[in-house]
């Protein structure tokens, strides 16, 4: 199978800009995921979710470079879809969470350990063809499977509750962001670490903003903050867009 060489680069550059709306669509991929579930049939909803999963994909794939719209939609797709396969596992199949935690695991690992052996990088700033544009998305993917599952690990079963596992998280991450600032060295390392981590620290504090307060949560509801989060998304995209900060000149 060849793979034809995009003529620009298809990610954005990784400023403070990057990580802020990253958080913020694992948040709402969160609340949304919860929505959707719990308000219409689980399996349509899923199906739904890969539907448009696969649309925002295609409109990613089909552009020749960078476009923040774009990029953004296709994560904002994925937090949702990522968040409904790793419950899915846990609600419709009684997988447990420390299970699919460990399966998400492996399935991160073997996209990591294949991409490197045949592109020998896992950089972030080399996703310049198509092989590496596909390997990048199965990651990301990948990631907020894991990143849900290893979230829900920590608030339920061990029985942290969503805000503590939030502390948690905010902690955990800020090990691979000082350690990167300090040190400059391995940076592959420490983004993609990151990068997992972003995941359950979005979704423990949108699970502690929406979920009932009889499960410690301030109960404003997964529809309403998956609302304002979209909205908060939509006003930082739109600013990229316009401004062009992420794309390197």
């Amino acid at each position: 199978m060849s793979f034809p060489r995009p003529a620009l680069r298809k990610v954005p550059q990784i400023t403070a800009f990057f990580w802020i709306v990253k958080l913020l669509t694992t948040a709402m991929g969160e609340a949304t995921s919860d929505f959707l579930v719990a308000k219409f049939n689980p399996y349509l909803a899923v199906f739904l979710g890969g539907v448009a999963l696969a649309i925002a994909l295609y409109i990613q794939f089909s552009v020749r470079k960078y476009n923040a719209w774009i990029y953004w939609f296709a994560v904002s797709m994925v937090a949702v879809f990522g968040t409904m396969a790793a419950d899915g596992l846990h609600i419709q199949l009684h997988v447990p969470y420390i299970a699919s935690t460990a399966l998400f695991a492996i399935v991160l690992s073997a996209v990591f350990i294949t991409w490197r052996k045949y592109e020998k990088t896992l950089s972030i700033h080399s996703i310049n063809t198509r092989r590496r544009e596909v390997f990048y998305w199965l990651t990301v993917l990948s990631t907020f499977a894991l990143g849900t599952a290893a979230g829900d690990l920590t608030a339920t079963t061990v029985g942290l509750g969503y805000f503590s596992a939030g502390l948690l998280f905010l902690g955990l991450i800020l090990v691979p962001a000082t350690t990167y600032s300090i040190t400059r060295r391995h940076e592959v390392l420490w983004f993609w670490t990151a990068y997992v981590l972003t995941r359950p620290l979005g979704a423990s504090f949108a699970d502690w903003t929406s979920k009932s307060k009889s499960v410690g949560g301030l109960n404003y509801g997964d529809g309403h903050v998956a609302i304002v989060l979209a909205a908060i998304i939509f006003m930082f995209v739109a600013y990229l867009a316009i401004s062009r900060r992420d794309i390197k000149t």
